[in-house]
């Protein structure tokens, strides 16, 4: 049997499925897989990591007709991505939904909090009953340590209110363990160990993306810089030894500088014959002409 093609939606379309405010408020979130932008191929080094996403969601999502026979039935509903900022769990989030053909819905986990009363609560189903309509669906949750956090570590002041989120959260969660959709959530932060234990269970596969190492800091730099013009003495190799404690999104941001920086020193040199060009003609024409 072959994968399950990837469902397109127009923005449109999305709205059309919406069906109250709250999940309205989320639509701009959505992106169709086709649109999404980023694949397993973007993202330099992390093979390891690529290769556990791919098991434990990417083939479930793209090959479903091979996990429908007893406890494979069960598949992996939550995976936890966590470590230091700009190490790439974001565009990995992305690379999921991209390669399983399933539609990107990314929340802010802060954002679902709101002032009035019993509003959270009704972002947060929200988030879970408009994932069910765009099924198959990966839904990310960044920052998911801001609303899911252990007793501990939350606001007294919030306490009640980030409960009840909390609550209604898992409840939604477990429903897609009951049911044949195809929905999961990728949570990710830079706090696991913030994150309640509850929580925790809901997503038994926890992947650490950390600070790359120097083989992974060269394929990132292979890939940041793969569209283009490259002098001949380039050496990525000697580059990413200069770059050790540099996160994925730090490396990329240096190429960016440098590639920028030659367009600058292009652009100056044109300023220059342009000045020259200017000074020329009024030589020409004389300063009364």
């Amino acid at each position: 049997m072959p994968s399950t093609g990837p469902i397109s939606r127009t923005r449109a379309e999305v709205a059309a499925l919406a069906q109250d405010k709250h999940e309205r408020a989320l639509v701009s979130n959505v992106i169709s897989p086709q649109d999404i932008g980023v694949s397993y191929d973007h993202i330099g080094g992390l093979e390891q990591v690529k290769e556990l996403l791919r098991q434990c969601i990417t083939y479930p999502l793209k090959y479903p007709h091979l996990y429908q026979e007893g406890i494979a039935a069960e598949a992996v509903k939550g995976v936890l991505l966590f470590g230091p900022p700009g190490t790439g769990k974001t565009m990995l989030a992305k690379a999921v939904a991209t390669e399983g053909g399933a539609t990107f819905l990314s929340v802010d986990a802060s954002a679902i909090e709101n002032k009035w009363l019993g509003e959270s609560e009704k972002n947060a189903k929200a988030v879970f009953t408009l994932a069910r309509r765009l099924a198959p669906c990966v839904v990310f949750l960044d920052e998911v340590d801001s609303v899911l956090s252990s007793r501990e570590h939350g606001d007294d002041s919030s306490h009640g209110t980030l409960t009840s989120v909390k609550t209604t959260i898992m409840q939604e969660w477990d429903g897609l363990r009951t049911t044949k959709d195809r929905v999961v959530v990728i949570g990710s932060t830079n706090r696991p160990f913030d994150l309640d234990e509850a929580v925790l269970r809901r997503m038994p596969r926890r992947i650490l993306v950390d600070l790359p190492d120097a083989t992974t800091r060269e394929a990132i730099l292979r890939v940041s810089m793969q569209q283009n013009r490259m002098a001949p003495d380039v050496n990525f190799t000697s580059i990413a030894r200069q770059l050790d404690g540099y996160t994925g999104s730090d490396i990329k941001e240096v190429c960016r500088e440098a590639v920028v920086h030659i367009a600058h020193e292009q652009a100056m040199r044109l300023e220059q014959r342009d000045a020259r060009a200017r000074a020329g003609g009024r030589g020409v024409g004389g300063a009364g002409a």
